[in-house]
């Protein structure tokens, strides 16, 4: 045989089984979808099915050896290892009653199989994502087994036996199969199908579109359209990276034509994309983390999420225009795009279905059956643009979100092994009494210590995976303090419920005459920090409201996810900001700076959230700390810069600052509103300068 009739032979054989894994993928798809509106297999069986099927498409996407992909050698042992782990999920998945049967006593196959599951969870998560991960679980799982009886201090633990570490790694209510592996396995993936169909159908095209028809004329036109159109995206995919990936390829090349700095650039386009996993519905896998929890409706976290959201993304604009007015650069060139047209040539596959998605959750629905209609209504909506979806483009659709699915479902049911560790010896508990102790009732200062270690463990984890390490350890101690602020109100009121009096005569015997009559403010704060633990809690629950509670937890929860985003913008690993830097043609670090410095929303918002009702039900209230936030993150926005529609000195830099902070100042309002007229002072004077110098 000819090498070219060989080669031609290898061809025909690498197109089929790029075929066969295109239909394999959809083929997983329909299962979930299947599976998601008719349960006919248990939790965990299903939970078992989605790591087995993905860790077999991780061992074929991401082979063992990067450089050697067309290794006949390295593609035989891949597939080997795939369906080795993908069997072991399957027969630990039957192999439950078994098990329970000989009094949780492990068979050998029983043994073979968590070996080959946690080993092959390892191995993909080290493909997927680097070392730390697998670092990290080897040693969580040796802590409970070995080491932990040698440990000093309140990390000690005594241990449990290799079989009891083994059982509880697979089958835990947080292992590898447990809780987060069902959000993976229904909310998670069914979104991502409906992101994939979403981008199938043209949405994205239309995103663009939008963006260039809304903003394309304003001052810093291009960067606005870049701020639009991935806050857009982030509806449909919720990850920075593809965010940056898909429009940045787009908005890049226009920002630096419109005459903006490589490196701003793409740091304007990393931190817009890095504000896609903060805007609902999808929000990443996060809002399905954090419903799982808290126990708060999914509904309810993710209507709680959109105006911080769009804060956000008007806080990266406010740096776009102001470094627009500060280089004194053109608007864009008249592109001809409407919103009519916009709207003709696609918007109907983005609107509609998106839509259909909120009404129904809206209206009660499960986000499960919400995402599976959305999906219906893509492929319907389609046909009434330029895009309709036939059988291919629903199969490919299908293959997208399965390919786009592998790197979070494996880390998912992987990040199982650590939290079921983090439970099982109570680490969370130790870790939020270390930053109530540290942060000495000081919510601010366990904010900075969260934002740190979030900073720390983002060097090496992924977002979701990082918000969850980061939720199990001090969501606790942070939903305690914020709930602090209604007890300390109940002391310096005088209306502390007297069932919760005498829980803090228990703990505080000191105490007793003071509590009897409205206290200091300072007073109270500190009496309240001082309290330990098993006092603190009773007389919280106690003391406050339900609903307070509620928002407490919810509010702690948002804070530590909107941190866990800064690993997106933040060098020395900025995995959005790095993207966007190759696009830009721009050096990565520096991309990477510029990217941290545009997204101080990740910083400033999180503050809100703990002082402020913006995550409350009171629309009332959260719209006054909306519009406040709005003047106040444009003053910081400006004093950073050095802009507002022409320069400002070092003083008035300083003016704006001290005013961006009096806007942002939590419950009061007087400071808030001398705040605003400091700020709407200095914006007319600015612009009456800007059209003296026009004029001139």
């Amino acid at each position: 045989m000819s090498d070219d009739t060989e080669n031609a032979a290898l061809r025909r054989i690498d197109g089929a089984w790029a075929r066969g894994l295109t239909v394999f993928c959809a083929a997983i798809s329909v299962a979930h979808l299947y599976i998601a509106l008719y349960p006919v297999v248990s939790e965990l069986t299903r939970n078992a099915l989605h790591f087995a099927v993905f860790a077999l498409l991780a061992c074929i996407y991401y082979p063992l050896a990067g450089t050697a992909r067309d290794s006949r050698l390295v593609r035989i042992f891949d597939l080997i290892l795939g369906l080795a782990v993908a069997a072991s999920a399957i027969w630990l998945a039957t192999a439950e009653n078994a098990i329970y049967d000989r009094g949780v006593k492990l068979s050998t196959p029983d043994w073979i199989a968590i070996a080959v599951c946690v080993g092959g969870a390892i191995e993909l998560t080290r493909r997927l994502t680097g070392w730390i991960i697998p670092v990290l679980i080897i040693l969580a799982l040796t802590y409970i087994a070995w080491w932990g009886q040698f440990v000093g201090g309140v990390f000690r633990f005594p241990g449990l036996s290799v079989e009891t570490v083994a059982f509880r790694s697979i089958y835990g209510d947080d292992a590898m199969f447990g809780s987060i592996a069902r959000i993976s396995s229904t909310y998670v993936f069914l979104f991502i199908i409906f992101g994939a169909f979403l981008l199938r159908s043209g949405a994205g095209d239309f995103v663009i579109d939008l963006a260039r028809a809304v903003a394309g004329k304003m001052v810093g036109g291009p960067g606005i359209v870049a701020v639009i159109a991935s806050g857009l995206t982030g509806t449909i995919s919720g990850s920075a990276v593809a965010n940056t990936a898909s429009t940045g390829v787009i908005t890049i090349p226009l920002m630096k034509k419109a005459g903006f700095s490589p490196k701003f650039a793409g740091g304007v386009e990393a931190a817009a994309s890095t504000g896609g996993q903060l805007m609902p519905p999808i929000m990443g896998a996060g809002a399905f983390v954090m419903a799982a929890f808290t126990q708060i409706p999914y509904e309810r976290i993710v209507a709680a999420a959109a105006l911080p959201a769009l804060l956000y993304f008007l806080s990266v604009a406010f740096f776009v225009r102001i470094e627009a007015k500060r280089q004194n650069l053109p608007p864009m060139e008249n592109t001809g795009q409407t919103l009519g047209s916009a709207f003709r040539n696609g918007g109907a596959s983005f609107v509609l279905p998106i839509g259909l998605l909120i009404g129904m959750l809206v209206a009660g629905y499960t986000p499960t059956y919400a995402a599976v209609y959305g999906i219906v209504a893509v492929i319907a909506s389609s046909w009434l643009t330029r895009n309709p979806m036939g059988p291919k483009a629903v199969v490919e659709a299908l293959s997208m979100g399965a390919k786009g699915m592998i790197l979070t479902a494996v880390l998912l049911c992987a990040v199982g092994l650590i939290v079921n560790v983090i439970a099982t010896a109570g680490i969370g508990n130790t870790f939020s009494l270390m930053i109530s102790d540290w942060a000495g009732g000081n919510i601010l200062v366990a904010i900075v210590l969260i934002a740190l270690a979030s900073l720390i463990l983002g060097m090496g984890l992924p977002v979701t995976a990082a918000y969850i390490v980061l939720a199990t350890l001090s969501a606790p101690a942070l939903a305690g303090m914020i709930a602090d602020r209604f007890v300390v109100d109940a002391l310096v009121l005088g209306q502390l419920p007297d069932t919760a009096r005498a829980v803090l005569m228990l703990g505080a015997p000191e105490a007793m005459q003071a509590i009897m009559a409205p206290m200091a403010r300072p007073e109270a704060a500190a009496l309240v920090a001082s309290l330990p633990l098993e006092v603190a809690s009773p007389l919280r629950d106690l003391t406050v409201p339900a609903e307070a509670a509620t928002l407490a937890l919810l509010s702690a929860h948002m804070i530590i996810f909107w941190l866990s985003q800064d690993s997106n913008v933040t060098p020395p690993v900025a995995l959005a900001a790095f993207t966007a830097a190759a696009i830009a043609k721009a050096p990565a670090m520096a991309t990477g700076f510029a990217s941290w410095k545009l997204a101080k929303g990740l910083y400033i918002v999180p503050v809100l959230f703990a002082y402020t009702p913006l995550l409350s039900r009171d629309w009332g209230a959260v719209v006054t700390v909306f519009g406040f936030a709005v003047f106040g993150i444009y003053a910081v926005a400006a004093a950073l810069q050095g802009c507002m529609e022409r320069p400002l000195g070092w003083p008035l830099r300083i003016v704006a600052l001290a005013a961006g902070i009096a806007c942002l100042w939590p419950h009061h309002l007087s400071v808030n509103l001398v705040g605003l007229v400091v700020v709407a002072g200095l914006l007319a004077l600015n612009m009456r300068g800007e059209r003296r110098a026009v004029i001139a």
